[in-house]
C-alpha cells in the first residue's frame, strides 16, 4: 500500500487513488500523472517503487495538500472573521456563507432544529 503525503492510497487506478489525499482532484490526479509519465488507469500496487517515489516528489513540490492546505483554508476563514466582513460574520454564526437561502433547508449549517416554545398570553 503506497503512502503519500501522510495517507495510505488504497489499491484503485492511480487517478482514483490521488484523490483520497486532500487537495487533489480528479483534474489534479490527471496532471499530476502526465507530469510523471504514469499510466492514469493503472493500479497503485502495480507502481514501482520509483514511480511512487516520483509522484511523493512531485505532489510535495507542486502541490499544497493536506496539513498546509488546511492550515491555509483555516487562516482564510479566520481572517475574514477577524476583518468582521459578511463571510466572516455568517461563519461566525454558522450560516450558509455563498447566498444560500436560510429560511427552508441550510440544515447543514445550522445544524439540529431548536424547537421555540410558544408564546404564553
Amino acid at each position: 500500500m503506497a503512502r503519500i503525503a501522510g495517507i495510505d492510497l488504497p489499491n484503485k487506478a492511480v487517478k482514483i487513488s490521488l484523490t483520497y489525499i486532500y487537495g487533489i482532484g480528479r483534474t489534479s490526479a490527471l496532471e499530476i500523472c502526465e507530469k510523471s509519465n504514469i499510466n492514469p488507469d493503472e493500479k497503485m500496487n502495480n507502481l514501482s517503487a520509483e514511480e511512487v517515489n516520483e509522484l511523493r516528489k512531485l505532489i510535495e513540490n507542486e502541490y499544497k495538500v493536506e496539513g498546509r492546505l488546511r492550515t491555509e483554508v483555516a487562516l482564510n476563514i479566520k481572517r475574514l472573521m477577524d476583518i468582521g466582513c459578511n463571510r466572516g460574520l455568517r461563519h461566525r454564526k454558522g450560516l450558509p456563507v455563498r447566498g444560500q437561502r436560510t429560511k427552508t433547508n441550510a440544515r447543514t449549517r445550522k445544524g439540529r432544529k431548536k424547537t421555540v416554545a410558544g408564546k404564553k398570553k
